[in-house]
């Protein structure tokens, strides 16, 4: 089960990519770092192309697709090899069809009612986004409390310095971040500094949960 698999790494790295040729190396130091796993923002020209790469290079990754709006994308980023789909916010139109496809979704919530819509639509595990700015864990806290069945995936916002705190609290899946996949370290090919830094986030997961 995917979720399962999202729930043991601990932190999905959200990537942005403007050149493919950066796909493969970057998809080599994650998995080398401990981070198996790339959420690959679909607003770029490359994410395609660079989606295509890393399933292809690195087979076992898990490898998807980020701001999913339409479900047109969901079909080009499936094409290209993503196992699973993540949007900003809840269209219920992306969800069914990710389901109808047996593609595992995360859509962003933020509010009650979106978790309400997500759980009538059959979902177990949300996104929660942006997750800083919307109220952080204090805020997931106090709105999981009547969701039993939901689970988060909090993104935005989220660094070293907070997901400690994000990971050890039960209701929490995974988190989203890309302080360990810095866009600047990722065009300047700094393959070294970026794989220090994806160590440190695996780190921070074993340390929390062991």
């Amino acid at each position: 089960m995917m979720f399962d698999e999202f729930e043991k790494i601990g932190i999905i790295p959200v990537v942005v990519l403007d050149k493919p040729e950066d796909a493969k190396p970057l998809a080599k130091v994650l998995c080398e770092g401990g981070l198996p796993c790339a959420e690959v923002t679909f607003r770029t020209a490359a994410a395609e192309e660079s989606i295509k790469i890393m399933a292809k290079e690195f087979p076992n990754m898990l490898v998807g697709a980020g701001t999913v709006l339409t479900p047109e994308q969901v079909d080009r980023a499936v094409t290209a090899g993503a196992k699973f789909i993540v949007s900003p916010g809840l269209n219920p139109k992306v969800v069914k069809h990710c389901l109808d496809k047996n593609i595992p979704v995360t859509p962003g919530t933020q509010t009650p009612s979106e978790m309400e819509q997500a759980l009538e639509l059959g979902l177990k595990v949300v996104k929660f986004f942006p997750a800083e700015p919307a109220g952080g864990l204090n805020m997931i806290k106090a709105v999981a409390a009547p969701y039993v069945d939901l689970k988060f995936i909090p993104t935005g916002g989220i660094s070293a310095k907070n997901v400690r705190d994000y990971l050890g609290f039960k209701k929490i899946l995974a988190c989203g971040g890309s302080w360990m996949v810095k866009k600047d370290l990722v065009n300047e090919g700094k393959w070294d500094e970026l794989l220090k830094l994806v160590k440190e986030a695996a780190e921070i997961v074993k340390e929390v949960r062991g």
